[in-house]
C-alpha cells in the first residue's frame, strides 16, 4: 500500500515527473509513492527518472488508459 498517492492524470511531460520529484521529497527513504498518469510517454519517463535518481520502480501497469507507477523512495 502506498504512503502517498499522486494524481498526475491529464498532465503532460514533464509535469508528472516534476510533481513526483516534489512528492518524494516529502517522503522518508523506503516509503512508497504511487503515481497515476495518462501521458503515453510516462512509462519511459518514469523508468528513466527512477534509474537516474536512485529510486526503485517497484511496479508499473496500465489500466484503461491510466498508468500506475509504484516508486520506493531511495533516499
Amino acid at each position: 500500500m502506498a504512503d502517498m498517492v499522486l494524481d498526475a492524470k491529464d498532465l503532460t511531460c514533464p509535469l508528472p515527473i516534476l510533481r513526483a520529484k516534489k512528492a518524494l521529497k516529502e517522503l522518508a527513504p523506503g516509503m512508497i509513492l504511487e503515481v497515476q498518469a495518462t501521458d503515453p510517454g510516462a512509462p519511459r519517463d518514469f523508468e528513466a527518472f527512477c534509474r537516474t535518481t536512485g529510486n526503485d520502480l517497484v511496479e508499473q501497469r496500465e489500466d484503461g488508459g491510466i498508468y500506475y507507477f509504484t516508486i520506493r523512495h531511495g533516499g
